[in-house]
């Protein structure tokens, strides 16, 4: 049976994507300086302006704005007179400490046994389509969303602006990616560049290596900037906001999502570190061998440390009992949230990375989720 898949990914001057970047780096700055911190920091941006609010309790001192317009700089936007640039945007900062009532909640006298920040539930996914073990479909759109910022940033493409946004459709046949149907780019440009130069710099230049050889055929469809001119971009084109790629972060939609965001919060919100401990679950038990795909989710309840629910699917594609899987995980792997912080190394500065090009595969392979070092024991012990 054959079917088609699609995926999308989007660029660092994604306006959406400057408010994950600077939310993050505002999380490395304070855990750099006050690794127990408390953060939730939220970002918007639009025309000229830039916001930054939430709640943070912390003893570091770090100065936010500075650290913004450093982003801002960063990803490319510092022509002024284009509707947003790193010097001379406002931006506004209003953040207060986390609500007391929250904070009596979670703590308690052994910090180990500190609750979660709040209620919800978390997916992790892994899947043997690629070495990493994500799914084909958005590593590919992550893969040509970041050959675009590579081909703006090193001149080769010298009129590109930094958004810009990518699409892959892959076909399967009997679960397995056999070709891409359709690729889509969309790249921010400045004024004088013709619109088929353009296209073609963009096909020839972009697309087409940063996609695997033997998945195009001559019946593959390119698509560079389908809608033409696209000069107004970033925020000065469409608002940005924290949280709003959650679907480009993970598995580009192949699996399911608890709906909580990661970018600006710290390891005790589970939103973030429980999403993490899903995929490192995931992706070891498909590591091992157990199963060629897997999903894990966890559920928890603000103030409580163990997770309410621990449920694994495996798609029957198992090469062992799913009851065997099931419980290999509850022994192996202490899923309260502080515990999850020490596994995973989650209170060191590691978060400004992953705000682009996905939270997990390709883009963060060497970052602690994502090692398969579970799968060699159970591997083992399974024979």
């Amino acid at each position: 049976m054959k079917r088609q898949f699609s995926s999308e990914a989007v660029t660092c001057g994604h306006p959406d994507k400057v408010c994950d970047q600077v939310a993050d780096a505002i999380l490395d700055a304070i855990l750099a300086k006050d690794p127990e911190a408390h953060v939730a920091c939220e970002v918007t941006a639009k025309t000229d302006s830039l916001c930054i609010f939430g709640e943070i309790s912390t003893t570091a001192q770090v100065d936010m704005e500075r650290i913004a317009r450093q982003v801002i700089r960063e990803i490319g936007y510092t022509e002024p007179g284009h509707g947003f640039d790193a010097d001379t945007c406002r931006i506004q900062v209003e953040v207060h400490e986390q609500s007391p009532d929250i904070a009596q909640g979670i703590r308690h006298a052994d910090a180990m046994d500190n609750g979660a920040g709040d209620q919800g539930m978390m997916f992790g996914f892994a899947c043997t389509e690629t070495p990493d073990r994500m799914p084909l479909p958005i590593e590919l759109a992550n893969r040509m969303a970041r050959r675009l910022e590579d081909v703006r940033r090193t001149g080769l493409l010298p009129y590109l602006l930094p958004d810009g946004k990518t699409q892959i459709t892959v076909e399967y046949e009997d679960g397995v990616p056999r070709r891409i149907v359709t690729a889509v780019l969309s790249a921010q440009h400045t004024e004088e560049v013709p619109l088929e130069q353009l296209r073609e710099d963009i096909l020839h230049k972009v697309m087409i290596p940063s996609l695997p050889a033997e998945l195009l055929d001559e019946n593959t469809v390119f698509f560079a900037n389908p809608a033409g001119r696209f000069v107004v971009g970033g925020p000065a084109g469409d608002s940005g906001l924290t949280g709003r790629k959650i679907i480009a972060d993970t598995y580009g939609g192949y699996a399911r999502h608890g709906g909580g965001a990661f970018s600006g919060k710290d390891p005790s919100k589970v939103d973030r570190s429980g999403a993490y401990l899903a995929r490192y679950i995931a992706k070891n038990v498909v590591a091992a061998g157990w199963a060629e795909k897997c999903e894990v989710q966890l559920g928890y309840a603000i103030g409580l440390a163990e997770p309410v629910n621990v449920f694994v699917e495996t798609f029957g594609t198992q090469h062992i009992a799913p009851e065997r899987i099931w419980e290999r995980i509850l022994r192996d792997i202490d899923m309260r949230p502080a515990a999850i912080a020490k596994r995973l190394g989650l209170q060191a500065p590691i978060y400004r990375r992953t705000a682009c090009y996905g939270h997990f595969g390709e883009n963060t392979r060497d970052l602690p989720w994502e090692k398969t070092d579970l799968a060699r024991q159970w591997a083992q012990e399974e024979g």
